[in-house]
């Protein structure tokens, strides 16, 4: 397993590392992307950042997920009791503000939790809601993910070819979260985590940690596509 996750990371190497800011517009509608984040190390041998999330997507909503996880739409910082918050749109900044609130023993992190995308939740528990708290850990989330946060994609088109638990996401997953090498570092902020599959698998996910790694079909379509795919609106 760890043979497969050491073959990822080095195929991965020769795609374009993209650290905010950077252009939305250049970016693929369909794709897998791969996070990376400062401080954390593979264990493969050497220096190299490991890979510490991987993510896809519905057909058409790259460029989307990507907006969501940075942010870069501002004005959704202008939300208010009766609008959720951005990290109601990305599970990717809500587990960032769960290890944030948790690392302080912060009781706020009951609420956090809530799911106020709906009518019905935020008419129900909204009196719950710290609107200027809320805005604040929106801030350092989005602080972190463009200051310390890198990613890498790969362009795959076929919703059912990316997502599912026999889409090549699960795979991916797989076979990182059983890598024996990569481990996380004692600073990373994941280990402040509540969820128990974060702090155990390094990684900043909950689905698909115990999915079989990628089978040498899905290899030689990781190298096609790389081999494949346009990068050169982007610089490594």
């Amino acid at each position: 397993m760890s043979e497969l996750c050491k073959w990822l990371h080095e195929e991965l190497k020769q795609l374009p590392f993209i650290k905010f800011p950077f252009e939305i517009n250049q970016l693929p509608m369909n794709g897998i992307y791969f996070f990376y984040e400062d401080g954390e190390t593979w264990g493969h041998g050497g220096y190299r950042q490991r890979i510490v999330r991987i993510g896809t997507h519905k057909d058409g909503n790259f460029r989307s997920r990507i907006k969501e996880h940075f942010l870069l739409n501002e004005s959704r910082m202008n939300f208010d009791a009766n609008r959720y918050a951005p990290h109601e749109r990305s599970i990717f900044r809500k587990n960032i503000g769960r290890a944030l609130l948790n690392k302080e023993n912060d009781k706020y992190l009951n609420t956090w939790d809530i799911d106020f995308t709906t009518r019905a939740s935020r008419e129900k528990y909204g009196y719950l809601r710290d609107i200027q708290k809320e805005k604040y850990i929106e801030s350092e989330v989005t602080g972190i993910l463009r200051n310390n946060f890198s990613f890498r994609y790969i362009q795959i088109e076929g919703q059912s070819k990316r997502m599912g638990a026999n889409g090549l996401e699960s795979s991916l997953i797989g076979t990182v979260a059983h890598c024996s090498l990569c481990k996380p570092s004692g600073n990373w902020l994941g280990q402040y985590s509540p969820k128990k599959q974060i702090k155990r698998s390094g990684l900043w996910l909950v689905q698909h940690l115990e999915s079989p790694p990628i089978s040498s079909t899905e290899k030689k379509l990781i190298k096609d596509t790389i081999a494949g795919n346009d990068f050169s609106t982007f610089q490594s």
